[in-house]
């Protein structure tokens, strides 16, 4: 991923913290005529000391199935909030430009047994069903339904390089202030969780 080096985030625990944070993410394989992608769940495991890697499934019909038993090389894409900026927030003429944050991570990948996908579905739904207020538990559901698990396939990806572009207007300190308060004005998820995120990133605080 091209990224100048102002937008450049190399704290790979915030990038590791990000992927936490947005697990529902794109895997780009190559494919025999040109790239193929799918969007899927992911969970980040491992250690600073040990590595990290990333879990994943997907259906055995989808194209990318067949693939992945090659033991390829992998991209994982992982999108944080965006949103337009007007270059009439500036106090000096410019073109308008856009902000985002996004984390790619690439690695080699193998296939899970089925012990391990069936363990890694049980650890994906009770993460995320602990939020609700009913949680589901596989534990407690027919084999029948369960047996579903037949239907898809599981992988590892082994991480071997990750990077972070954090594009939030870090080149305009001058004009940080104003920007915050549009997107403010916007009252929409986006524009306020990229100026959260300029807030954080650039500690520029608005007055």
């Amino acid at each position: 991923m091209y990224i100048p080096n102002h937008y450049k985030n190399e704290n790979q625990a915030e990038l590791i913290d990000f992927i936490h944070e947005n697990p529902f993410g794109i895997i780009v394989i190559q494919g025999e005529n040109a790239p193929i992608a799918s969007h899927i769940p992911f969970m980040i495991k491992g250690s600073p000391e040990d590595g990290y890697h990333l879990v994943g499934h997907l259906s055995k019909k989808n194209q990318i199935a067949q693939l992945l038993k090659n033991s390829m090389s992998v991209l994982a894409i992982f999108n944080g909030p965006q949103h337009y900026i007007s270059s009439s927030w500036y106090k000096e003429e410019e073109v308008p430009t856009w902000n985002y944050i996004a984390v790619h991570a690439y690695g080699s990948v193998s296939i899970q047994s089925d012990s391990a996908l069936l363990d890694s579905l049980h650890e994906l739904v009770a993460q995320h069903e602990k939020y609700e207020k009913n949680p589901v538990n596989l534990t407690k559901m027919r084999p029948e339904t369960i047996n579903q698990y037949k239907g898809v396939i599981g992988f590892t990806i082994s991480i071997n390089t990750i990077e972070g572009a954090y594009k939030l207007s870090q080149t305009r300190k001058e004009d940080h202030q104003f920007i915050e308060r549009e997107l403010a004005d916007k009252n929409n998820f986006q524009a306020t969780e990229i100026s959260n995120a300029m807030k954080k990133t650039n500690q520029f605080p608005s007055k």
